[in-house]
């Protein structure tokens, strides 16, 4: 290079150089300030700016110091946007499986059965279920409900259990309470609103645990995401007279153990009569956690608020979504934080799952509904409650183990396995029971 080019060349290095600096110099300055502002942001996360109360049952009171997990736990109120097997709508499931009517004639659950909407929405729906109101006639159905019923709708209830005692809130009214509920499920039912520690509000589990022989307070916090979910996502029954809320875990979860348990310490406990084959029924209600126990999550020590309140950032704050809904709906921050397929992928996986059971289910269904109308047949013909005894024993059974995994939230995603191995079970027994009384009725017909 001549000595004139390197002499013009050297003014443009100057300039590049010069601004390449300012240029390093600049985004050197913006990625400081994000970072002083992201530890800013982490700094006032962890600010109380007005104390509360451990039982605060107004959720609006922890958003000045919880605006991300407030405002998250608002959306719970949206009503729309349902997964192939669910969601937030509320819809009716007579609509999707007629069996139900059959299933459950005689108990509240045939008068009404719709999805369950939002956890913003429990205080209102409770009370405008059909289950415990007049039908057409004028006639009651399902009797006056307890104030049980309340237990997992609202944060007033810890309140009012400590003010009236427990005993006396499950023997209650449920209509006597109605003006001291106010507000619906929401951060004092999981969390100490002092300290934010997750807490148990609802004794019914910590006793439940005590039946087993264990100390619910020695649960670490992963088990805690999972536990303050167990205070209502349960099989669960009233006991006795003053309709206790009680879970029967006394001899283990396992769907094996509930039934050993309604068999032998609940002294053939039934929910109900079958108004058809006058079976003495048991209602199964939301076994959810039972049957996480037994899936492959549960194993790999993964919550149930890892996939249905998984972690969010924004900005420096990392933080826990309480919107509480199907994973499906927030694939990337729940399925894909460990499953690194497509969405697509996942999404199909998932529904292949639950169209297995779903089939399943409707099988089982149709074994015991038929059994139930063929018992009603056998009734109108003469035979005796002793004939037909093994018939309603195996109808029983197995409607046990069909509600066990219907009422199950997931359509059987949370344990395949587990689910599958009951349905089998369940549609077995269905036709057992099918073939007991067409033996009895035979052999009726032999003695005529």
């Amino acid at each position: 290079m001549s000595e004139n080019s390197r002499k013009k060349l050297s003014p443009l290095l100057a300039w590049v150089v010069f601004f390449g600096c300012m240029g390093a110099v600049f985004v050197l300055g913006l990625a400081t300030a994000q970072l002083v502002q992201r530890k800013a942001e982490g700094r006032q996360l962890a600010m109380v700016l007005h104390p509360l109360a451990p039982d605060e049952p107004d959720s609006s009171k922890f958003k000045a110091n919880y605006p991300r997990e407030y405002n998250s736990w608002e959306k719970t109120k949206i009503s729309e946007g349902d997964t192939k097997y669910g969601g937030p709508s509320k819809f009716s499931w007579f609509g999707r499986d007629p069996n139900k009517l059959t299933l459950w004639a005689g108990y509240p659950f045939s008068v009404e059965y719709n999805d369950e909407r939002g956890h913003y929405w429990a205080v209102t729906d409770v009370k405008q279920t059909k289950r415990h109101r007049k039908n057409n006639s004028g006639e009651e159905k399902g009797g006056v409900f307890p104030g049980t019923c309340w237990t997992c709708k609202s944060t007033d209830v810890p309140v009012l259990m400590k003010q009236m005692g427990v005993e006396n809130f499950y023997s209650s009214d449920f209509w006597s309470l109605e003006g001291k509920i106010n507000h619906t499920i929401g951060c004092a039912d999981c969390h100490d609103g002092e300290t934010m520690n997750l807490r148990i509000s609802r004794p019914a589990l910590k006793e439940a645990f005590a039946a087993q022989g264990k100390d619910i307070s020695k649960a670490s916090h992963q088990e805690m995401r999972s536990l303050v979910c167990a205070q209502c996502h349960v099989e669960y029954y009233f006991k006795g007279p003053g309709k206790y809320l009680t879970f029967p875990w006394a001899k283990g979860t396992k769907f094996e153990n509930i039934e050993a348990y309604y068999d032998d310490e609940a002294a053939g406990f039934a929910d109900w009569t079958h108004d058809v084959s006058k079976t003495k029924m048991v209602k199964m209600q939301h076994p959810d956690y039972e049957v996480y126990l037994t899936g492959i999550h549960a194993y790999r020590g993964v919550s149930c608020a890892d996939c249905h309140m998984p972690y969010r950032s924004e900005g420096g704050v990392k933080f826990t979504d309480h919107h509480v809904q199907s994973p499906l709906k927030n694939i990337a921050n729940s399925c894909a934080v460990c499953h690194r397929w497509s969405e697509e992928e996942i999404r199909s996986r998932v529904e292949g799952i639950q169209d297995k059971h779903h089939e399943m289910l409707q099988r089982a269904g149709d074994a015991i509904a038929a059994a139930h109308k063929e018992v009603g047949e056998a009734i109108v013909e003469g035979l005796s409650d002793d004939e037909l005894a093994k018939a309603r024993d195996l109808i029983r059974r197995a409607q046990m183990r069909w509600d066990f995994v219907d009422a199950n939230n997931g359509m059987g995603f949370h344990s395949p396995q587990e689910s599958a191995r009951v349905l089998a079970a369940a549609t077995d027994m269905g036709q057992q029971a099918r073939l007991a009384v067409a033996q009895a009725r035979l052999k009726r017909l032999g003695k005529q």
